[in-house]
Formats: C-alpha cells, sequence, structure tokens
C-alpha cells in the first residue's frame, strides 16, 4: 500500500502539467470542480502519509517527500478554488522549484548538505573514508549547482504561469510544454553533466589510503609504490609487491611471542613492509637511527626483537625474510584490521636530562597530521614521485618520507640521497624533495649541476636562513616549504618565505601561547597535558596568531639539523671515568655549526693519557661517544685545560669557554 501511494504521489507530481492542460484544455473542465478534485486528492495523501509517520517506531525516518507534494497540491488547489483562476494551479510548478531551493540552500546553514547525505546513503563507505573531505567539498559544489538551477528553472516556470502569451490556450500550450517536458530533460540533462563531471572528478580526487585504513583492493596490483635510482630506470616495486613482502615478514612476526621490536631499516622499501607487518601483528615498534652496539644495549630487554637491513649484532635480516616462499595469495589479501588509537611507536629523540628521550605515539596522531598536510598540499605531492634526504627513523622522515606517499599511493625513492650530486640524475620527472636546510646548503653550491624539473621541496629539521631560502629558490625555482615540529609535538607550523616571510602559521590543530618564561607552548593532539608542551623556543607571538621564533633556551642544539642534547654528550663524556669537569658548547664557522668540547681531566685520566699526542686522546673520547652518537654530532675541536672557567656562583660562562677554541689559544697539558 505504502509503495503503490509513493508510486501514485511521485506520478502525479511528474505528470502534474499534463493532467493540468488536458483538463483544463482538451477537456475543459471548470477550475473550481477541477481545484476541488485537487483538495481532496492531497488530502488523502497528507492524511495517508501522516498515518504513517504517526505508526513509525522509534528511529524510523520518514519520507518527507510524499506529504511536500500534498501539501503543495492542497494549497494550490485551496486557492485556485477560492479565486476561480486556473493560474494559481500553474503556480504549482514555482511551489516545488522554490520547496527544493529551500531544502538544497537551507542545507548550507544545517550541514552536511543535502548532496553529501544523499551520497553516504548511497555509498555508505564515504562516512569516515579519508577521502571523505574532498567528496564533502565537491558536494557542496553540487548543490550550489543545483540550487542556481531551481533559480533559474523556477523564474522560467513563473513566466510561463504568468504570461499569457496573446491567448490561454496557447499560453497553457507553452505552460505544459516547458513544466511537463522542458524542465524534465534539462533536468536529466544536469544529472548526465554531473555523472560525466564526478566521473572526472573521482580519477583526479586524491585517494588516501593511511595505514590502518587500507584493503587490499585500495590499489591496483600494478600501481607503482617505490622506484630505485630515478624513475627512468623503471625498477619499480608495485602494490601487489608489498601485499606479498607485508605478508611474509607479518607471517613471521605473528609466530614470535617478543612484543617490542626495534626497527631500523635503511632501505625504505624494507621499512614500508616491516612496519606494516608489525602494526598488522600489532607490536610495539621502537624507532632510532642510532643502532650501535652500546645504545641497542640500553634499551632493549628480553622480550625485544631487532628488525633490520644493516649488519648488526643478535639481529633479524629483513632480506632474509623477504628471500622466503610467497604466502598462499588468500592470506596475503586477507589483512588484518588495525585499530590506529591502540598503536604503539617509541620514538628516540635527545632530551635536555642528558640521556635519549622516549616519545610513545600513535598512528591516531600521525595520520591526522597527514590528513593536514593533504588538504593543504595534496595536489602537489600526488603530481610527483618523492625522494628525500632525511632518516624514517625520525618522526619528520617518517610522516614525510614514508608515510605521506604511502597514503597518497605517490612513488617513492628506496633509498635517501646522501650526496647532492645525486640529483644530477633526477631530470627524468617531476619529484617532490624532503630535505633539511644543511643539506640544501650543500646541495645550492652545485647549482649548475641541478636540471630538476619544477620540483616541490619541504624542509625542516632547523629554520632556513632568508638567503638560503632565496639562493635554493633561484636555484630549484621554488622556495621550500618549511614546517616546524618535533618528535613530542609533530607538526606544530609551517611558512613558505617567498610569501610568508619569516613569520610561521600554526596547523589548524595546534594551539599555541608564551609561557612565562617565553618560550612557545602547544597544544595538540599529541598533547594530552591541559597546560600544554613547553618548548624551549623563544617566541613572539602576532595578533593574527602567527609567530616569530627568537632562539633557543635551552641546552638543545642542531647539528647539521640533527637536535641534540649537549648535557648528554657532556655526561657520556663523565661516563669514561677520566673527567672530572666538562662543558660542551656549539661553534659556528662560515661552513658549518659544530660542538666543541672543553675538558678538565681527574687524577686517573691525567695518569692514563700522559705524554700522549692531543690528537690520541681526542680520537679516544670520538670512540667513546661513537658509540652513542651519529658521527655528525660528535665533537669536532677539544680543549683540554685544568678548570673550566666558572663565576662566583660556580656556573660556567659560556663566552669565557668559546674564547678557548679561539684562534691562537693553546690547550692546558693533560
Amino acid at each position: 500500500m505504502k509503495k503503490a501511494l509513493k508510486a501514485i504521489v511521485v506520478a502525479a507530481a511528474a505528470l502534474y502539467p499534463v493532467i493540468v492542460f488536458t483538463l483544463l484544455t482538451a477537456l475543459r473542465f471548470p477550475v473550481r470542480i477541477l481545484s476541488l478534485f485537487m483538495m481532496v486528492a492531497g488530502a488523502a495523501v497528507f492524511l495517508t502519509g501522516t498515518g504513517g509517520l504517526i505508526s513509525r517506531t522509534a528511529g524510523q525516518k520518514s519520507d518527507w517527500r510524499p506529504l511536500l507534494s500534498s501539501v503543495l497540491f492542497l494549497t494550490a488547489a485551496a486557492v485556485c478554488f477560492i479565486t476561480n483562476k486556473a493560474v494559481f494551479l500553474k503556480l504549482y510548478s514555482v511551489a516545488v522549484n522554490a520547496a527544493m531551493l529551500s531544502v538544497f540552500a537551507g542545507s548550507f546553514f544545517f550541514e552536511p548538505v543535502i548532496i553529501f547525505r544523499f551520497a553516504t546513503l548511497a555509498d555508505k563507505s564515504i562516512k569516515g573514508a579519508p577521502y571523505e573531505n574532498q567528496v564533502y567539498a565537491y558536494c557542496r559544489k553540487v548543490t550550489l549547482v543545483w540550487c542556481v538551477f531551481f533559480v533559474i528553472n523556477g523564474s522560467i516556470a513563473a513566466f510561463t504561469a504568468l504570461h499569457d502569451f496573446g491567448n490561454e490556450a496557447l499560453g497553457n500550450k507553452i505552460w505544459a510544454a516547458y513544466n511537463g517536458g522542458i524542465s524534465y530533460f534539462l533536468i536529466g540533462a544536469l544529472f548526465a553533466a554531473e555523472l560525466l563531471v564526478r566521473k572526472r572528478v573521482d580519477k583526479k580526487m586524491i585517494k588516501a589510503y593511511p595505514f590502518t585504513k587500507f584493503t587490499a583492493d585500495s590499489r591496483r596490483d600494478d600501481h607503482i609504490l617505490c622506484f630505485e635510482g630515478s624513475w627512468s630506470t623503471k625498477k619499480y616495486r608495485t602494490w601487489r609487491d608489498f601485499l606479498a613482502d607485508s605478508a611474509k615478514i607479518r607471517n613471521f612476526v605473528a609466530q614470535r611471542s617478543e612484543d617490542d621490536w626495534i626497527l631500523h631499516c635503511e632501505d625504505y622499501w624494507y621499512f614500508l613492509c616491516s612496519f606494516t607487518a608489525l602494526l598488522q601483528c600489532k607490536k610495539r615498534i621502537i624507532l632510532t637511527q642510532n643502532i650501535s652496539n652500546s645504545f641497542i644495549k640500553e634499551i632493549r630487554n628480553d622480550t625485544t626483537a631487532f628488525l633490520t637491513d644493516q649488519d648488526a649484532p643478535d639481529s633479524l635480516s629483513v632480506a632474509a625474510l623477504l628471500d622466503m616462499p610467497e604466502p598462499p595469495e588468500t592470506y596475503m589479501r586477507t589483512l588484518p584490521a588495525i585499530n590506529a588509537d591502540e598503536t604503539r611507536i617509541l620514538l628516540y629523540t635527545s632530551g635536555s636530562t642528558g640521556r635519549p628521550k622516549a616519545v610513545q605515539q600513535r598512528m591516531t596522531e600521525f595520520e591526522e597530521d597527514n590528513a593536514f598536510v593533504i588538504s593543504k598540499w595534496g595536489k602537489e605531492f600526488v603530481s610527483r614521485t618523492l625522494v628525500t634526504t632525511v632518516s624514517q627513523h625520525h618522526i619528520y622522515g617518517f610522516l614525510f618520507g614514508l608515510s605521506l606517499p604511502f597514503t597518497l599511493g605517490v612513488p617513492f625513492r628506496r633509498t635517501r640521497i646522501i650526496y647532492p650530486e645525486e640529483f644530477e640524475t633526477l631530470s627524468d620527472a617531476q619529484y617532490m624533495i624532503i630535505a633539511t636546510p644543511a643539506f640544501l646548503k650543500r646541495t645550492v653550491e652545485i647549482e649548475d649541476k641541478l636540471p630538476l624539473k619544477k620540483p616541490w621541496i619541504f624542509t625542516s629539521g632547523g629554520a632556513l636562513s632568508e638567503s638560503l631560502a632565496e639562493k635554493t629558490k633561484a636555484v630549484f625555482g621554488i622556495c621550500p616549504l618549511e614546517v616546524y615540529g618535533s618528535t613530542e609535538t609533530s607538526g606544530i607550523a609551517y611558512r613558505q618565505q617567498s610569501t610568508d616571510g619569516l613569520a610561521w602559521t600554526p596547523f589548524d590543530n595546534a594551539k599555541i601561547w608564551l609561557g612565562d618564561d617565553g618560550c612557545l607552548r602547544i597544544i595538540s593532539p599529541y598533547i594530552k597535558n591541559p597546560e600544554g608542551f613547553a618548548t624551549a623556543d623563544l617566541a613572539e607571538i602576532l595578533e593574527n596568531g602567527t609567530f616569530f621564533l627568537r632562539g633557543r633556551s635551552d641546552s638543545i642544539v642542531k647539528i647539521e639539523e640533527k637536535r641534540i642534547s649537549v648535557t648528554e654528550v657532556e655526561n657520556r663524556l663523565l661516563q669514561t671515568g677520566l673527567i672530572s669537569d666538562v662543558k660542551v658548547i656549539a661553534l659556528e664557522n662560515e661552513v658549518r655549526q659544530y660542538l666543541a668540547a672543553a675538558v678538565a681531566l681527574n687524577a686517573d685520566g691525567k695518569a692514563r693519557f700522559f705524554g700522549a699526542e692531543k690528537y690520541q686522546i681526542n680520537r679516544f673520547f670520538s670512540d667513546f661517544l661513537a658509540n652513542y652518537f651519529e658521527s655528525v654530532v660528535l665533537p669536532k675541536k677539544w680543549r683540554y685545560v685544568d678548570a673550566l672557567p666558572a663565576d662566583a656562583q660556580g656556573k660556567k660562562q659560556k663566552a669565557e669557554i668559546a674564547s678557548l677554541f679561539s684562534a691562537g689559544s693553546a690547550d692546558g697539558a693533560p
């Protein structure tokens, strides 16, 4: 009965102009009789629909369209009966357009817009999908187009209803022809045009599938994820290769009892497959760039496995795992669900306490960061292939060098660029470059050897100087997009000096203010403390919400864009048992920034190095620190003194210590 009623209402609404024309012009029905008939029909539909609404159980959705049609029927018929003028019957089409306009336009004020509601009813997978925002933006545009159509169509309908065209019969014919035929053709044409546009938009739409939401069918099997060397070498790894290789590692990991897994792979493909498998097996992933034997022993326990592509003691080889036979197709394509909120990722960063700091993170926040970057610069990513100069074991390299390209399906280089000269081979495609200021500084020095075509550059790990920003733009044709953040906070703000100057714009999900010490404080999805995360960055916040950085206030320095605690270096040197006092400072020459160490040996130290050459002593301490730090951050200058300069309160004077390394200064005897 309900279906029959609905069919009758729809048919009557569609054929209304034809019915009215036939009864008025062909059969010459009196206006009042026709209007009376319409009132009875409209009342029957209204009462039936209202009864259906009353009888509905809680939670059931009602169909408002039959009720709307019946109300319009009743209104038009009643006015027509009272006035005995057929023109009011003709204005039904105008009322329909006005009603539809109010519904469509009103949805802009009571979001989501109605076209998006229709889309999510037709395709329930849109809700919660990584591309939901893109779909919504498109639906807003389509809703606006329909609003414009209803205005135009309603205006023409009103003209045909109110204009007599010389005589009543001709006017009725024109009115019936347009409202009963032409307008439906226009509606159909608009539907067809939107369908064609939608298919084109769908092809260009950024399809984002992060680590926790992808399926085996998210990409075509032949979709290229990774390449070796340069794009034109055609040494590719595809989506199917990813499914197969990650399944091999997953099958192995699933059989192991260890909950903690140290992951270090210089090969980005190995890292991708291993990281994915560990997530799928619900393991805690420990990322560290430092895999010296001494450091690994410090962070490892009996329930920790070590997965790597490097030659490291007591480790599991990723390459060996990928040499195993391919698993069955069903296992490869049946992917375990990953709950982003339950993921556990531990990243090591330098802390001001003197020991490496372990920062616990989740994919939830990582993917939120990705979503923001995609919303701002997604088109730049998907229009290029990606190369990186940074390690994926730090948050910047992980997010921009691996997580983002995987999420977007952007092909990435299997190994990172180590030497600027490697750019000489990258003239065969448009590239997205993930870099650091230190690397860019070395790169622009070989500007005559850079044939890159319209690259896009992200940089982080330190602020670009104005001169380097200008030089980079002159060489590459684009000013780098800088990202400010940390392991604890992830992305905080961004700037592009060619448009923003030196001011930083906070990410949409970051709230910033100044603490009493003048340092920047931050609240973001990464920071659960309501007091925010206290940085050591001195800042000035402007009225428009942007800010300037004014330097550092603690012992954390950047050496070659690597964040290092001088306190940690000092504490490591004290562990030798040969030093009574030490101060490590950052110095800078025309080429680079570096660390320098002023050392006061104790009695054991003086005895051990009695008669030794200075370079031998330097070598001893450097070799010791190499167990804990990368070579690039090891002190490049050493001074040995009986006592470090200090004021009356015993505080070491940085300026006086720095003077120890000035030209002509001499070392004290050990």
